[in-house]
């Protein structure tokens, strides 16, 4: 499926990168995340379980030398924990220099989604003051994206992988040995 996506991300040089969107589903809800942020597509690897980390940092993973933390995407949305199989895959995302791997149910299509079929969850977010007109976006959903093959519910990347819920206090490079 990697391979796909790579032709599908090359054969779309008149789509601008910030509008391709990596779609995958998870409870049978598809969810995007833009593609700029992804760095690797992976099958399930060996995870590694940390203490006093939240429950849905599954642990950690060596990725070529490299100490990646895990995310398990159903326990960040408060599912159900499901059992892994053959479709589920790791997303390597990264932010400010740092990957994250997320577990989801399995990896779906690389979209164009244009800011104008991007609906902001307006009723989601807080008031910064009353009045004012100014909100401030504290959740995961950027937004509610429309493409040909239907909706998908857009993540906001920074908000996913905040920092203070990913911190595992281990070196980036793996033991060697």
């Amino acid at each position: 499926m990697t391979e796909q996506m790579i032709d599908l991300i090359s054969a779309s040089d008149a789509d601008d990168i910030n509008n391709l969107y990596l779609t995958f589903e998870v409870a049978r809800e598809t969810y995007a995340v833009n593609i700029q942020h992804v760095i690797e597509i992976v099958g399930m690897q060996k995870i590694s379980a940390m203490p006093d980390v939240p429950n849905f940092i599954k642990g950690a993973m060596n990725l070529r030398g490299k100490v990646i933390p895990v995310m398990d995407i159903r326990l960040r949305f408060g599912l159900p924990n499901q059992d892994y199989d053959d479709r589920t895959t790791i997303v390597v995302l990264e932010l400010n220099g740092s990957p994250t791997g997320l577990v989801v149910d399995k990896v779906t299509d690389v979209l164009t989604i244009p800011p104008d079929s991007i609906e902001p969850p307006t009723h989601w977010h807080n008031n910064k003051g009353q009045g004012t007109g100014e909100t401030e976006q504290t959740g995961v959903v950027k937004g509610l994206g429309r493409h040909q093959e239907g909706v998908s519910i857009v993540l906001d990347v920074p908000q996913l992988l905040n920092e203070k819920d990913l911190v595992l206090n281990v070196p980036l490079k793996a033991a060697e040995g």
